[in-house]
């Protein structure tokens, strides 16, 4: 078998990382055309490994269902866990449920509760996806890849990038210590400021989050949220 010369194995990789380009450009057309029509979302974001008998899966299914049934659209990664509980709870109350699924090698397994199934390659334009057509953000318990999808959308609020929407984090006994940090930490240190902390809201209720989010978009002089 004859060696490839440097050049040739150059002009190999160009031209997969063309066919690259072209599969991210395709990725955002599809998601572009297949979520124009979505109209108000929120996005509800979780782990992947809690089982659907657990509080927080219960209380994800609860608020997707008032969610659907106040007029809003529920997007989520379209997995197990948080998502699967999210999507079932709009899907049986005849809401649009949307899961936006990535592929992976583990956990992410689409799950059965979804009126509209897309499928991404890369995260960084699935994420895209959940912030363009969202109108609020609801982020459950969860791992690394909660915590980044939280702080991707809070640094594009704060760095206004994209108009401020409602950001909620369900379950204070789990983010009281973030939140600790947060102020005691890189407030005192300078790298946020005090408004920065009113960009989200710790809750433990969700049963008033739907009208919440009405109240935030009748409201146009909205100033943030207060932290409990």
């Amino acid at each position: 078998m004859k060696k490839k010369t440097e050049k040739q194995y150059v002009i190999d990789v160009l031209a997969e990382e063309s066919w690259r380009l072209f599969r991210i450009m395709g990725e955002f057309v599809q998601g572009f055309e297949d979520l124009s029509d979505v109209g108000r979302a929120v996005t509800i974001f979780g782990s992947a490994r809690f089982p659907p008998d657990q509080p927080y899966s219960r209380k994800a299914e609860d608020l997707a269902g008032r969610l659907a049934k106040a007029g809003y659209a529920v997007l989520t990664g379209g997995g197990p866990g948080i998502m699967e509980a999210a999507n079932k709870g709009a899907f049986e109350s005849d809401g649009r449920s949307v899961g936006l699924n990535i592929d992976l090698p583990r956990e992410q397994t689409p799950n059965p509760y979804q009126s509209d199934t897309l499928n991404f390659r890369y995260f960084f334009v699935r994420k895209v996806m959940l912030v363009k057509y969202s109108t609020a953000f609801v982020v459950f318990p969860g791992g690394f890849g909660t915590i980044d999808e939280l702080f991707e959308s809070l640094t594009l609020i704060q760095t206004e990038k994209i108009k401020p929407f409602p950001v909620y984090l369900v379950g204070s006994e789990f983010w009281d210590g973030l939140v600790t940090w947060l102020r005691d930490k890189l407030l005192k240190e300078g790298v946020l400021s005090e408004g920065d902390l009113h960009l989200f809201k710790v809750v433990d209720e969700v049963s008033t989050v739907p009208d919440e989010i009405e109240a935030y978009y009748r409201n146009a002089n909205h100033g943030g949220f207060e932290i409990p």
